[in-house]
């Protein structure tokens, strides 16, 4: 019998072991001594001292090694019989949790190292190892193998060639050992290129079956992405030499996750990855782990997982980019950049910023490269990251009208704008845009339905609201609103009242009109009235329905606005939330209140300015085409006006024209006066300067010649700009809405759906095909999405520009049928082209 008291001398860990006997001819009494050793560490008697989460690890890795190397050498083990017992996973890590396997390896030369040593002289070794283990109830993960097998499974097992990675001496014959590591080690290094992708592959499986630490309420310490298995990927990478070893805040995260793991296995009395909300309570508790409640504990993990997210991301491009090229790859030049957008490029696979870019003078850069990223899938480079955090200027109040679209894009890009916040976020890109975010990032939830922390949820809301723009008339108010709309919290006031004073500010910073900050304003102070209403009170009780209308001040627009929040807000606080009768209830009140709110007109078209209407008269006198650009206060946003005799088909060929010289039409007024038309569009370029006013007219002299084919030259366009477009998430459906105004008698179309390049050109061609004439437009593209309203006459016969009384301005009402006809017409043409 052996009794080990202090482990190794001034070790202040292993001074806290306690006695431990362990005898080669009880094996089962061994193994439960074993136990008992474990269970002082863990449940101190009175008057000892209780180890730290650090300091237990490494006085139960001190006690497994000794018992383990002193049972291996009473069994055989050791260079006489040809073996090695060798540790690998938590105890070859040397982070051995309280209720972690024990994960071994016996490892032999396969033949025997002394005369009448026969393979079943490894087996009895193995056998005498292993039982006392498992008698006592201790989880054993075990192999007995040569080196060669043990490689050739590795080669074959992803998860064993990990473990092979981690592999330590625990007894016997040390050189054995080393040459398992060093073949191990080797094979890993030879055989990455042929397994990357079966590596990120099941690394991307492992993510989305446990989710993401950083903002997850219960997050899996473990398994979850930015959790401890991500600490030993990068280790593995660097084993591949592909990267660098961690530095020191990867560290310092896993020593956190590490000691919360400790604590939970130490206070459950068995193996637990998954942080609870109710153990957070508890482990704030811990003096070690330097929190001060569960707040501070949230926050820190939180970090912590971020910092591992980080690296882990840039580790897996740098380690793709490092594989190394077999056959005409490696012949290959260094890779080219593609022009993306103003001042940001691709390259090898990532966003960079081109060499032009203004990064010290232009305030939009940051959200338009960040949008660009979005919209395409790619990673942001960590160097451009690093150098926009250094280098960029602040956004002043209020911002310019190009950053505003920029955001808007970004957050119209669905899934793709969610690693993109977050590297943002993580470099602290972020919190400039919106110094509002500090309060709630990281800031866990007060119940339990919300599966995400404060700010990804916010952004969780968002990326559901991005689904949901061709449901609401200002699909720009409903992206902000949904970014913001939970930013009150984390203080000691009502979240809405304190939210809506916050929006209200945010939207001013924005640069938003007077009115829509006041929207904003008040749809996050009332983002909770319509769900709250639906489930609390009766929705046909007529005091119900008044109290919202009255609340909302009888605007239609805030109601649309707040139904669709509301989806989008349950859909992104977890699975359950929004269900149908959910989306019943909340239905039906909104209808209610729709009817309470019905009676106002319809807008009409907006008179013509001197200017315009000095262009109309100089083109009603000489009966030729014209052009004009008023700039506004930004050079990269105009007005252009298209003047030209009136004729059917006009709208649709001047748009074509603009689209061709990549002009995105933000909105758009059409009037007539006195038989010639006056189209208004403000403009800006997507790439490069904007053209020429001359260059427009005379590309639009020719398409009203036939001298230039605009439907093919834009196909052409339109494929062009696709290619550079990822494959991201599915665009939210096209809607088509009809309004009839019963004082005028107007019929007005309303289109909402996703913007892409020619689609005004596009649907004005439908509707002329249809034999319908617009009398009026408005155009509004907000981010990523339109939203068109066209004021609609026909004939009776389907003929184009005819009115009942000439010279009225009353239109013939369209049937259903023709309304049916004419709505088919205008989705055909807004469906995606095949290229």
């Amino acid at each position: 019998m052996v009794a080990v008291g202090s482990g190794r001398a001034g070790d202040e860990p292993g001074g806290t072991i306690p006695s431990l006997a362990v005898s080669g001819e009880s094996d089962e009494g061994a193994a439960v001594d074993l136990v008992r050793a474990r269970t002082a560490l863990l449940s101190p008697p009175p008057g000892a001292r209780r180890l730290g989460p650090a300091a237990l690890r490494e006085a139960l890795v001190e006690l497994h090694d000794f018992w383990l190397a002193t049972r291996a050498a009473a069994v055989g083990v050791g260079p006489a019989t040809g073996t090695a017992l060798v540790a690998v996973g938590a105890l070859g890590r040397r982070e051995l949790a309280p209720w972690s396997d024990l994960d071994l390896v016996l490892v032999h030369d396969g033949t025997g190292r002394s005369r009448g040593k026969a393979p079943d002289e490894v087996a009895r070794i193995a056998d005498a190892l292993w039982y006392p283990l498992w008698d006592a109830g201790i989880g054993l993960d075990h192999s007995v193998r040569t080196v060669g097998e043990a490689v050739g499974v590795a080669t074959e097992d992803l998860r064993v060639a990990l473990g092979l990675l981690e592999v330590r001496l625990i007894a016997g014959d040390a050189e054995l050992a080393e040459r398992l590591s060093s073949s191990a080690r080797q094979a890993w290094r030879a055989g990455m290129r042929g397994r990357f992708d079966d590596l990120v592959e099941a690394t991307r499986a492992r993510w989305q079956r446990s989710g993401e630490v950083a903002h997850r309420v219960e997050p899996d310490l473990k398994n979850g992405r930015g959790g401890l298995r991500d600490v030993q990927l990068l280790d593995a990478l660097a084993a591949a030499q592909l990267v660098d070893r961690p530095a020191v805040d990867v560290r310092s995260a896993r020593g956190l996750m590490l000691d919360l793991r400790t604590e939970l296995h130490r206070r459950a009395g068995r193996a637990r990855d998954v942080l609870q909300a109710e153990d957070a309570h508890e482990l704030a508790g811990v003096p070690d782990l330097g929190v001060t409640d569960r707040y501070d504990l949230a926050r820190s993990l939180s970090g912590a997982a971020r910092t591992v997210v980080y690296a882990t991301d840039v580790a897996l491009r740098s380690a793709r980019a490092a594989l190394p090229r077999r056959g005409l790859a490696a012949l290959r030049r260094t890779p080219t950049r593609r022009g993306l957008d103003e001042g940001v490029v691709e390259q090898g696979g990532e966003i960079v910023l081109a060499r032009e870019a203004q990064v010290t003078r232009d305030p939009a850069l940051v959200l338009r490269l960040a949008a660009t990223a979005a919209r395409t899938g790619l990673p942001i480079a960590a160097g451009t990251l690093r150098r926009l955090a250094d280098a960029s200027p602040e956004l002043r109040e209020p911002w310019p009208r190009a950053a505003r679209e920029e955001l808007l894009a970004l957050l119209a890009a669905g899934e793709g704008m969610v690693d993109v916040i977050e590297a943002l976020d993580r470099t602290g890109l972020w919190g400039r845009i919106f110094p509002e975010w500090g309060a709630v990032r990281d800031l866990p939830p007060r119940d339990r339905a919300h599966v995400w922390t404060v700010d990804r949820h916010l952004v969780e809301v968002t990326r559901r609201a991005s689904e949901l723009t061709t449901r609401v008339a200002r699909p720009d108010l409903l992206l902000i609103g949904a970014l913001v709309h939970d930013i009150g919290k984390g203080r000691d006031e009502d979240h809405s009242v304190v939210g809506a004073e916050l929006a209200r500010h945010i939207g001013r910073r924005l640069g938003l009109w007077p009115a829509d900050v006041e929207t904003l304003g008040e749809m996050v102070r009332h983002h909770l009235l319509l769900p709250h209403t639906a489930q609390r009170r009766d929705p046909e009780d007529p005091a119900t329905v008044q109290r919202v209308v009255d609340t909302l001040g009888g605007d239609p627009v805030l109601l649309e606005l707040l139904h669709a929040l509301a989806e989008a807000d349950a859909l992104g606080t977890g699975p359950g939330v929004w269900t149908p009768w959910r989306a019943t209830l909340l239905g039906d009140l909104v209808r209610r209140c729709r009817q309470v709110m019905a009676g106002g007109g319809m807008p009409g078209p907006e008179p013509l300015s001197d200017d315009r209407l000095a262009l109309a008269r100089s083109v009603a006198a000489s009966g030729s085409p014209e052009v004009s650009v008023e700039a506004a206060d930004e050079l990269t946003t105009v007005t252009m006006t298209v003047a030209a005799p009136d004729r059917p088909g006009l709208l649709s060929r001047a748009a074509g024209v603009l689209a061709l010289h990549s002009l995105q039409v933000h909105a758009a007024v059409l009037v007539e006066h006195d038989g010639v038309a006056v189209d208004s569009f403000t403009v800006s370029p997507r790439f490069g300067r904007l053209p020429e006013a001359s260059l427009l007219r005379e590309d639009l002299v020719r398409v009203l010649k036939g001298s230039l084919d605009l439907p093919a030259r834009l196909a052409a366009k339109e494929r062009d700009y696709s290619s550079s477009r990822a494959a991201g998430a599915a665009p939210p459906a096209t809607r088509v809405l009809w309004f009839d105004d019963e004082a005028t008698g107007a019929v007005v179309l309303e289109l909402r759906t996703a913007d892409r390049i020619g689609l005004l050109h596009g649907v004005a061609a439908a509707l002329e095909q249809e034999g319908v004439d617009v009398r009026w437009a408005r155009v509004s593209t907000l981010g990523s999405s339109v939203v068109d309203a066209f004021c609609l006459e026909a004939s009776p016969d389907g003929e184009a520009g005819e009115h009942d009384s000439p010279g009225t301005g009353r239109v013939v009402p369209l049937d259903p049928t023709r309304r049916r006809a004419i709505e088919a017409a205008v989705m055909a043409a807004v469906a995606p082209q095949s290229s």
